[in-house]
């Protein structure tokens, strides 16, 4: 099991960036480590289904995007620091919600949340318009 931490969220205005982290801390009796798991970042906004955002391997190598968001965010994890990063340029006011890192043991290239074991508790971004 890996508990996880989002930071980093807040109220911006359209057009600015924020820079999302997740702390990752994995079970000191677990046989897995960080770079054991595919990481992925989520968004629910207020009466919408959760959605993908982006994903990223377990080396960091390749990284999946929401079509919404390709080109304005970027997706990186530290696997000695256990943690994982959203860069979220040119927001809009669409990109508001509560965003969630989670952890997944299958590929890369999942989307869908059902593939994500462990979540974190969220952390609000709002963009003003």
């Amino acid at each position: 099991q890996v508990q996880l931490v989002e930071s980093g969220g807040g109220l911006v205005q359209a057009g600015d960036s924020l820079r999302l982290s997740c702390a990752a801390s994995v079970h000191t009796f677990s046989a897995y480590t960080f770079s054991t798991y595919v990481m992925g970042w989520f968004r629910q906004a207020p009466g919408k289904e959760r959605e993908f955002v982006a994903s990223i391997s377990r080396g960091g190598g390749s990284t999946r995007y929401a079509d919404s968001i390709k080109g304005r965010f970027t997706i990186s994890r530290d696997n000695v620091k256990n943690a994982v990063y959203l860069e979220m340029n040119s927001l809009k006011p669409e990109d508001t919600a509560v965003y969630y890192c989670a952890t997944s043991s299958g590929f890369y290239t999942d989307y869908d949340a059902s593939k994500y074991k462990d979540w974190g508790q969220g952390t609000q971004v709002t963009v003003s318009s």
